[in-house]
Protein backbone atom coordinates (compact mmCIF):
# COMPACT_ATOMS: atom_id res chain seq x y z
CA UNK A 1 0.00 0.00 0.00
CA UNK A 2 1.25 3.40 -1.10
CA UNK A 3 1.90 5.88 1.83
CA UNK A 4 -1.34 8.14 0.58
CA UNK A 5 -3.41 4.89 1.08
CA UNK A 6 -2.11 4.50 4.69
CA UNK A 7 -2.81 7.70 5.57
CA UNK A 8 -6.10 7.79 4.59
CA UNK A 9 -6.71 4.64 5.80
CA UNK A 10 -5.38 5.31 9.43
CA UNK A 11 -7.69 8.67 8.99
CA UNK A 12 -10.81 6.76 8.21
CA UNK A 13 -10.33 5.29 11.89
CA UNK A 14 -9.02 7.94 14.00
CA UNK A 15 -11.08 9.81 16.31
CA UNK A 16 -10.04 13.78 15.28
CA UNK A 17 -8.37 16.07 16.13
CA UNK A 18 -5.41 13.40 15.75
CA UNK A 19 -1.87 13.31 15.53
CA UNK A 20 -0.51 10.00 14.08
CA UNK A 21 2.75 8.99 13.68
CA UNK A 22 3.88 6.85 10.89
CA UNK A 23 6.37 4.21 12.17
CA UNK A 24 7.22 2.58 8.82
CA UNK A 25 8.12 6.10 7.20
CA UNK A 26 10.54 6.81 10.75
CA UNK A 27 11.55 3.51 10.06
CA UNK A 28 12.59 4.68 6.37
CA UNK A 29 14.26 8.00 7.62
CA UNK A 30 16.27 6.27 10.28
CA UNK A 31 18.00 3.91 7.95
CA UNK A 32 19.13 7.03 5.59
CA UNK A 33 20.69 8.41 8.69
CA UNK A 34 22.14 4.93 9.46
CA UNK A 35 23.64 5.10 6.27
CA UNK A 36 25.10 8.43 6.62
CA UNK A 37 26.13 7.69 9.98
CA UNK A 38 28.45 4.15 9.35
CA UNK A 39 29.85 6.15 6.09
CA UNK A 40 30.97 9.12 8.53
CA UNK A 41 31.39 8.07 11.53
CA UNK A 42 29.46 11.29 12.96
CA UNK A 43 27.30 10.82 15.50
CA UNK A 44 23.34 12.17 15.18
CA UNK A 45 21.12 13.82 18.18
CA UNK A 46 17.70 14.39 17.55
CA UNK A 47 16.87 17.88 17.98
CA UNK A 48 14.17 17.63 21.10
CA UNK A 49 12.61 21.03 19.95
CA UNK A 50 11.49 19.92 17.08
CA UNK A 51 9.95 16.39 18.39
CA UNK A 52 9.58 14.84 21.36
CA UNK A 53 7.08 12.39 21.48
CA UNK A 54 8.95 9.96 23.67
CA UNK A 55 7.01 6.53 23.13
CA UNK A 56 9.09 6.24 19.77
CA UNK A 57 11.97 6.96 21.59
CA UNK A 58 13.28 3.36 21.86
CA UNK A 59 12.83 2.92 18.35
CA UNK A 60 15.06 6.33 17.05
CA UNK A 61 17.58 5.14 20.06
CA UNK A 62 18.31 1.91 18.24
CA UNK A 63 20.09 4.12 15.51
CA UNK A 64 20.73 7.76 17.32
CA UNK A 65 23.48 8.73 19.60
CA UNK A 66 21.53 10.83 22.08
CA UNK A 67 19.75 14.17 21.72
CA UNK A 68 20.39 17.83 22.07
CA UNK A 69 18.38 19.89 24.45
CA UNK A 70 17.22 23.12 25.06
CA UNK A 71 17.32 23.42 28.58
CA UNK A 72 16.14 21.85 31.38
CA UNK A 73 12.79 20.10 30.83
CA UNK A 74 14.24 18.86 27.70
CA UNK A 75 17.67 17.55 29.09
CA UNK A 76 15.25 15.93 31.92
CA UNK A 77 13.54 14.01 29.14
CA UNK A 78 16.24 13.27 26.83
CA UNK A 79 18.00 11.91 30.27
CA UNK A 80 15.37 9.91 31.37
CA UNK A 81 13.65 8.65 28.52
CA UNK A 82 16.37 8.38 25.92
CA UNK A 83 18.70 7.36 28.04
CA UNK A 84 21.72 8.35 25.43
CA UNK A 85 24.02 11.28 25.21
CA UNK A 86 22.70 14.46 26.39
CA UNK A 87 23.82 17.42 25.09
CA UNK A 88 22.18 21.07 26.18
CA UNK A 89 22.45 23.82 24.53
CA UNK A 90 20.48 27.65 25.51
CA UNK A 91 21.01 31.21 24.59
CA UNK A 92 21.04 31.80 28.03
CA UNK A 93 21.00 29.39 31.05
CA UNK A 94 18.62 30.16 34.29
CA UNK A 95 20.79 29.94 37.59
CA UNK A 96 18.17 28.24 39.24
CA UNK A 97 18.29 25.15 37.29
CA UNK A 98 21.66 25.10 36.05
CA UNK A 99 23.19 22.76 38.52
CA UNK A 100 20.32 20.44 37.52
CA UNK A 101 20.97 20.94 33.57
CA UNK A 102 24.91 20.19 34.44
CA UNK A 103 24.03 16.91 36.08
CA UNK A 104 21.52 16.02 33.35
CA UNK A 105 23.94 17.09 30.25
CA UNK A 106 27.00 15.06 28.93
CA UNK A 107 27.82 17.73 27.23
CA UNK A 108 27.22 21.42 27.61
CA UNK A 109 27.46 24.84 24.78
CA UNK A 110 27.35 27.85 25.70
CA UNK A 111 26.08 30.74 23.70
CA UNK A 112 28.48 33.12 25.02
CA UNK A 113 31.74 33.48 26.80
CA UNK A 114 29.93 35.71 29.64
CA UNK A 115 27.67 32.32 30.07
CA UNK A 116 30.87 30.07 30.32
CA UNK A 117 32.23 32.43 32.67
CA UNK A 118 29.30 32.26 35.15
CA UNK A 119 28.71 28.84 34.94
CA UNK A 120 31.74 27.09 34.14
CA UNK A 121 32.32 25.97 37.88
CA UNK A 122 28.86 24.62 38.11
CA UNK A 123 29.76 22.92 34.38
CA UNK A 124 32.93 20.82 35.61
CA UNK A 125 32.96 17.27 35.17
CA UNK A 126 31.09 18.48 31.41
CA UNK A 127 32.24 18.76 28.27
CA UNK A 128 32.24 22.23 27.33
CA UNK A 129 31.66 24.12 23.91
CA UNK A 130 30.63 27.28 22.56
CA UNK A 131 28.33 28.04 19.72
CA UNK A 132 29.44 30.54 17.15
CA UNK A 133 27.78 32.64 14.39
CA UNK A 134 29.59 31.90 11.03
CA UNK A 135 27.64 34.50 9.92
CA UNK A 136 26.63 32.90 6.57
CA UNK A 137 24.10 34.28 3.95
CA UNK A 138 21.97 31.50 2.52
CA UNK A 139 20.52 32.38 -0.64
CA UNK A 140 17.87 29.54 -0.17
CA UNK A 141 16.95 30.78 3.36
CA UNK A 142 13.79 29.69 3.38
CA UNK A 143 12.22 31.67 6.52
CA UNK A 144 13.99 34.80 8.58
CA UNK A 145 12.11 33.99 11.42
CA UNK A 146 14.25 30.85 11.90
CA UNK A 147 17.49 32.22 10.39
CA UNK A 148 19.86 31.66 12.90
CA UNK A 149 22.96 33.76 11.42
CA UNK A 150 20.61 37.13 10.76
CA UNK A 151 22.23 40.30 11.25
CA UNK A 152 20.40 40.04 14.78
CA UNK A 153 20.25 37.37 14.92
CA UNK A 154 20.98 36.64 19.21
CA UNK A 155 22.54 32.91 18.95
CA UNK A 156 26.41 32.44 18.59
CA UNK A 157 29.24 34.31 19.22
CA UNK A 158 30.89 36.25 16.62
CA UNK A 159 34.73 35.92 15.62
CA UNK A 160 34.58 39.57 16.83
CA UNK A 161 33.46 38.97 20.06
CA UNK A 162 35.59 35.16 20.52
CA UNK A 163 37.59 35.38 23.54
CA UNK A 164 40.85 32.65 23.40
CA UNK A 165 41.61 33.22 26.76
CA UNK A 166 38.26 31.48 27.89
CA UNK A 167 37.78 28.82 24.88
CA UNK A 168 41.48 27.45 25.84
CA UNK A 169 39.24 25.81 29.00
CA UNK A 170 36.69 24.24 25.85
CA UNK A 171 36.40 21.07 23.94
CA UNK A 172 34.04 22.02 21.30
CA UNK A 173 32.87 23.98 18.42
CA UNK A 174 29.16 24.37 17.76
CA UNK A 175 27.68 25.95 15.03
CA UNK A 176 24.11 25.69 13.37
CA UNK A 177 23.34 27.57 9.97
CA UNK A 178 20.81 25.92 8.32
CA UNK A 179 16.76 25.33 8.61
CA UNK A 180 15.25 22.93 6.19
CA UNK A 181 18.02 23.11 3.76
CA UNK A 182 20.33 20.83 1.76
CA UNK A 183 24.00 19.98 1.80
CA UNK A 184 24.62 23.01 -0.92
CA UNK A 185 23.79 25.51 1.98
CA UNK A 186 26.11 23.08 4.56
CA UNK A 187 28.93 23.23 2.27
CA UNK A 188 28.28 27.05 2.29
CA UNK A 189 28.43 27.45 6.14
CA UNK A 190 31.31 25.45 6.64
CA UNK A 191 33.72 27.64 4.11
CA UNK A 192 32.23 30.57 5.95
CA UNK A 193 32.83 28.51 9.42
CA UNK A 194 36.51 27.38 8.73
CA UNK A 195 37.41 30.82 7.41
CA UNK A 196 35.99 32.57 10.96
CA UNK A 197 37.02 29.88 13.21
CA UNK A 198 40.01 28.32 11.81
CA UNK A 199 42.71 28.91 14.51
CA UNK A 200 40.05 27.53 17.04
CA UNK A 201 39.22 24.49 15.34
CA UNK A 202 42.91 23.46 15.28
CA UNK A 203 42.28 23.47 19.28
CA UNK A 204 38.94 21.30 19.69
CA UNK A 205 38.41 17.52 19.92
CA UNK A 206 35.35 17.74 18.70
CA UNK A 207 32.27 20.21 16.30
CA UNK A 208 29.00 19.58 15.80
CA UNK A 209 27.34 20.87 13.07
CA UNK A 210 23.94 21.83 14.47
CA UNK A 211 20.32 21.36 13.00
CA UNK A 212 18.11 22.07 9.67
CA UNK A 213 19.75 19.44 7.78
CA UNK A 214 16.88 17.82 5.12
CA UNK A 215 18.76 14.49 4.87
CA UNK A 216 15.75 12.65 4.57
CA UNK A 217 14.04 14.95 1.95
CA UNK A 218 13.34 13.57 -1.69
CA UNK A 219 16.31 14.93 -3.79
CA UNK A 220 19.07 15.90 -0.32
CA UNK A 221 22.38 14.98 -1.68
CA UNK A 222 23.10 12.57 0.90
CA UNK A 223 26.86 11.28 -1.22
CA UNK A 224 27.93 15.16 -0.75
CA UNK A 225 26.74 15.39 3.34
CA UNK A 226 28.84 12.28 3.46
CA UNK A 227 31.90 13.26 1.28
CA UNK A 228 31.73 16.95 3.34
CA UNK A 229 32.09 15.30 6.81
CA UNK A 230 34.65 13.20 5.18
CA UNK A 231 36.38 15.54 4.32
CA UNK A 232 36.26 18.00 7.17
CA UNK A 233 37.96 15.39 8.97
CA UNK A 234 40.84 15.14 7.00
CA UNK A 235 41.05 18.37 7.27
CA UNK A 236 41.04 18.37 10.80
CA UNK A 237 42.70 15.22 12.07
CA UNK A 238 42.48 16.69 15.52
CA UNK A 239 38.51 16.37 15.68
CA UNK A 240 37.63 13.08 17.24
CA UNK A 241 33.78 13.63 16.97
CA UNK A 242 31.86 15.45 14.62
CA UNK A 243 28.12 15.87 15.32
CA UNK A 244 24.97 16.75 13.13
CA UNK A 245 21.26 17.70 15.35
CA UNK A 246 18.35 16.80 12.99
CA UNK A 247 15.27 16.98 14.30
CA UNK A 248 12.76 17.57 11.35
CA UNK A 249 14.50 14.72 9.42
CA UNK A 250 14.13 12.57 11.95
CA UNK A 251 10.01 12.46 11.31
CA UNK A 252 9.90 13.97 7.85
CA UNK A 253 6.60 13.17 6.67
CA UNK A 254 6.28 10.14 9.19
CA UNK A 255 3.06 12.31 10.14
CA UNK A 256 -0.19 13.47 9.37
CA UNK A 257 -2.79 15.89 11.74
CA UNK A 258 -6.42 14.78 10.78
CA UNK A 259 -9.65 16.81 11.38
CA UNK A 260 -13.24 16.84 10.82
CA UNK A 261 -15.17 19.41 9.03
CA UNK A 262 -18.06 20.34 11.15
CA UNK A 263 -19.81 23.17 8.59
CA UNK A 264 -19.25 25.36 5.16
CA UNK A 265 -20.66 28.33 5.47
CA UNK A 266 -21.99 29.76 2.06
CA UNK A 267 -19.26 31.93 1.41
CA UNK A 268 -16.61 29.09 1.01
CA UNK A 269 -15.27 28.99 4.94
CA UNK A 270 -14.56 25.63 5.82
CA UNK A 271 -15.08 25.12 10.00
CA UNK A 272 -12.68 22.34 11.03
CA UNK A 273 -12.38 20.74 14.58
CA UNK A 274 -9.28 22.01 14.98
CA UNK A 275 -7.51 25.55 15.31
CA UNK A 276 -4.35 27.37 13.34
CA UNK A 277 -4.38 29.68 16.95
CA UNK A 278 -3.87 25.99 19.00
CA UNK A 279 -2.62 23.81 16.16
CA UNK A 280 -0.92 25.18 13.86
CA UNK A 281 1.14 27.80 14.87
CA UNK A 282 4.07 28.29 12.58
CA UNK A 283 1.30 29.36 10.25
CA UNK A 284 1.06 32.24 12.13
CA UNK A 285 4.52 32.64 12.69
CA UNK A 286 6.10 32.50 8.95
CA UNK A 287 2.48 34.51 7.43
CA UNK A 288 4.82 37.23 6.51
CA UNK A 289 7.37 35.67 5.04
CA UNK A 290 7.98 35.66 1.41
CA UNK A 291 7.48 31.59 1.39
CA UNK A 292 5.33 31.37 4.11
CA UNK A 293 4.51 28.08 5.98
CA UNK A 294 1.33 26.30 4.31
CA UNK A 295 0.87 22.65 5.69
CA UNK A 296 -0.05 20.42 3.00
CA UNK A 297 -3.71 18.49 3.19
CA UNK A 298 -3.92 15.17 1.46
CA UNK A 299 -6.33 15.65 -1.62
CA UNK A 300 -6.05 19.75 -2.48
CA UNK A 301 -5.25 20.32 -5.76
CA UNK A 302 -4.50 23.94 -6.63
CA UNK A 303 -6.10 23.44 -10.24
CA UNK A 304 -9.34 22.22 -8.61
CA UNK A 305 -12.55 23.61 -9.50
CA UNK A 306 -14.22 24.10 -5.71
CA UNK A 307 -12.36 26.97 -3.88
CA UNK A 308 -12.70 26.42 0.20
CA UNK A 309 -11.26 28.61 2.68
CA UNK A 310 -10.20 26.35 5.38
CA UNK A 311 -10.60 27.65 9.23
CA UNK A 312 -10.22 26.39 12.69
CA UNK A 313 -13.01 26.46 15.56
CA UNK A 314 -11.60 29.54 17.93
CA UNK A 315 -13.08 32.74 17.91
CA UNK A 316 -10.09 34.47 17.10
CA UNK A 317 -10.95 36.24 13.74
CA UNK A 318 -7.54 35.49 11.85
CA UNK A 319 -7.74 31.47 12.61
CA UNK A 320 -7.44 30.70 8.67
CA UNK A 321 -5.05 28.44 7.10
CA UNK A 322 -5.89 29.89 3.33
CA UNK A 323 -7.10 29.28 0.24
CA UNK A 324 -6.79 25.47 -1.17
CA UNK A 325 -8.64 24.23 -4.17
CA UNK A 326 -10.14 20.82 -4.71
CA UNK A 327 -11.35 18.48 -7.18
CA UNK A 328 -14.37 17.41 -5.55
CA UNK A 329 -16.77 19.16 -3.11
CA UNK A 330 -16.09 19.09 0.13
CA UNK A 331 -18.99 18.66 2.60
CA UNK A 332 -19.26 18.44 6.57
CA UNK A 333 -18.29 15.37 8.05
CA UNK A 334 -15.35 14.95 5.56
CA UNK A 335 -11.75 14.47 7.12
CA UNK A 336 -8.77 16.92 6.29
CA UNK A 337 -5.57 14.73 6.21
CA UNK A 338 -2.45 17.35 6.80
CA UNK A 339 0.25 16.12 5.45
CA UNK A 340 4.35 16.35 6.79
CA UNK A 341 2.77 17.29 10.84
CA UNK A 342 5.35 15.04 12.77
CA UNK A 343 8.03 17.90 13.68
CA UNK A 344 7.77 21.15 15.58
CA UNK A 345 3.51 20.26 15.81
CA UNK A 346 3.34 18.56 19.21
CA UNK A 347 6.06 20.62 20.78
CA UNK A 348 4.10 23.89 19.95
CA UNK A 349 0.58 23.42 20.18
CA UNK A 350 -1.49 24.64 22.79
CA UNK A 351 -4.96 24.70 24.35
CA UNK A 352 -5.85 28.55 23.50
CA UNK A 353 -9.75 29.31 23.77
CA UNK A 354 -10.19 25.91 25.20
CA UNK A 355 -9.56 24.23 22.25
CA UNK A 356 -7.98 20.37 23.44
CA UNK A 357 -4.81 19.13 22.02
CA UNK A 358 -5.11 16.09 19.36
CA UNK A 359 -5.21 12.52 20.22
CA UNK A 360 -2.00 10.91 20.04
CA UNK A 361 -1.78 7.53 17.53
CA UNK A 362 0.44 5.36 15.90
CA UNK A 363 0.45 4.05 12.80
CA UNK A 364 1.72 0.22 12.96
CA UNK A 365 3.22 -1.15 10.17
CA UNK A 366 0.19 -3.56 9.01
CA UNK A 367 -1.78 -0.01 8.64
CA UNK A 368 -3.72 -0.42 12.46
CA UNK A 369 -3.61 2.86 14.65
CA UNK A 370 -2.62 2.59 18.09
CA UNK A 371 -3.71 5.19 20.49
CA UNK A 372 -1.02 6.09 22.86
CA UNK A 373 -2.51 9.27 24.40
CA UNK A 374 -5.37 11.18 24.72
CA UNK A 375 -5.93 14.88 26.41
CA UNK A 376 -8.91 16.53 28.22
CA UNK A 377 -10.58 19.07 30.80
CA UNK A 378 -7.48 17.78 33.13
CA UNK A 379 -4.90 19.36 30.76
CA UNK A 380 -6.17 22.09 30.09
CA UNK A 381 -6.72 22.43 33.89
CA UNK A 382 -3.59 22.10 34.68
CA UNK A 383 -2.26 24.69 32.54
CA UNK A 384 -4.25 27.32 34.42
CA UNK A 385 -4.69 28.53 38.06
Amino acid sequence: MSMEGRFRKAAVRVRTPALLLDEKVLADNLLTLARVKKATGAKILLALKAFSEYSVFPQIARVLDGVCASGLFEAKLGREQFGKEVHTFAPAFDEHDFAEIARLSDRIVFNSFEQFRRFKRAARGRKIGIRVNPEVILPDAKYEAYNPCSPDSRLGTRASDFDEKLFSEMSGLHFHALCEQGADALELSLKAFEKRFARCIRKVEWVNFGGGHWITARGYDIAKLIRLINDFKKRHPNIREVYLEPGEAVVLNAGIFVARILEILKNGNVLMNASVEAHFPDVLITRREKCPYVPEILGADPRGRYRYIIGGVSCAAGDSLGVYRFKKPLKAGDKLVFLDAAHYSLVKMNTFNGINLPLLGIIKRDGSVKIIRRFGYKDYLARLS
